[in-house]
C-alpha cells in the first residue's frame, strides 16, 4: 500500500464557528489520538487530504511541527450533499503493530453463462500490518456454475493477514439467472396468493362482430 504525507497545523480555537472558518480555508479539521496520548487537534490540507482518503484504509504521515507520526482514519465525517470532508478522526499507529480493518471485495472474472453474481458481503474484516494493509481482497468467480457460495473461508487472504470475520459468511453467492417465463410465472403465483384477478375482455354481443383495429381507431377519434 501507498503512504500519503501530509503537513498539518495544531489548533487552539474549538467549536462549529471555528470549525467553519477551517473549512473556507480550504482546510480540514481533525483529531489525532492513539498509544496512550493525549489527543492533538489538528488542521490538514483539504485538497491532499480528500485525495488521499479515497483509498480505504490510507496509511496518512502526519507531520507536525517536524515531527512525524503513522495514522489511520478511524472516522471520516462528510457533507450530506457537497463533496466534502467536515471532520476526520485519527489513530496513531506503528510500523509492525498489527490493526484491525475493514477490507473491501473484489470480484474478478465471468462466472458460466446464464448466471447472476451477488456479493453479499462487501468488505471482510483482518488483522494486518498497518504498514500492510491490502487495498482490497479478490475473489475469482472465473467459470464458476450457478449454485456456487463462496464463504469467507474460501477467500485467499493477502499474507500475513488474519481473517476475523466469521468464516461462515457468505461473501459471492452465484445463482442461475432468472428466465422471463419463470418471472411472469412467480408473478402470476404472487398475484393469485394475494387475490389479485384480471378482468377478461368482454366478449361482442351475439350477432356484433367485433370491430376491427382501424374501425374501432376510427371511432374513437370521431369521439
Amino acid at each position: 500500500m501507498s503512504e500519503s504525507k501530509l503537513v498539518a497545523e495544531k489548533r487552539t480555537q474549538f467549536g462549529k464557528g471555528a470549525a467553519r472558518k477551517i473549512r473556507r480555508a480550504d482546510k480540514i479539521p481533525a483529531v489525532m489520538y492513539g498509544h496512550g496520548t493525549e489527543p492533538v487537534h489538528i488542521t490538514l490540507p483539504g485538497h491532499e487530504t480528500m485525495m488521499a482518503l479515497k483509498q480505504a484504509n490510507a496509511l496518512l504521515t502526519i507531520e507536525i511541527d517536524g515531527k512525524e507520526e503513522l495514522a489511520l482514519a478511524k472516522d471520516i465525517q462528510r457533507d450530506a450533499i457537497k463533496p466534502v470532508i467536515e471532520h476526520v478522526d485519527l489513530v496513531v499507529v506503528k510500523r509492525g503493530e498489527k490493526v484491525t480493518v475493514d477490507v473491501p471485495v473484489h470480484v474478478e472474472g465471468e462466472a458460466a453463462a446464464e448466471t447472476v453474481v451477488t456479493v453479499d458481503s462487501q468488505v471482510l474484516q483482518l488483522e494486518v500490518e498497518a504498514t500492510n494493509i491490502p487495498e482490497n481482497v479478490i475473489v475469482s468467480v472465473e467459470g464458476v456454475e450457478a449454485g456456487t457460495q463462496i464463504h469467507a473461508s474460501q477467500v485467499e487472504l493477502p499474507r500475513g493477514a488474519v481473517l476475523l470475520t466469521d468464516p461462515e459468511v457468505l461473501v459471492v453467492n452465484v445463482t442461475a439467472q432468472v428466465t422471463a417465463e419463470a418471472l411472469e410465472a412467480e408473478l402470476a403465483e404472487a398475484e393469485a396468493e394475494a387475490g389479485i384477478e384480471h378482468e377478461e375482455p368482454e366478449a361482442p354481443a351475439e350477432g356484433e362482430a367485433a370491430p376491427a383495429e382501424g374501425e374501432a381507431a376510427a371511432e374513437g377519434e370521431q369521439a
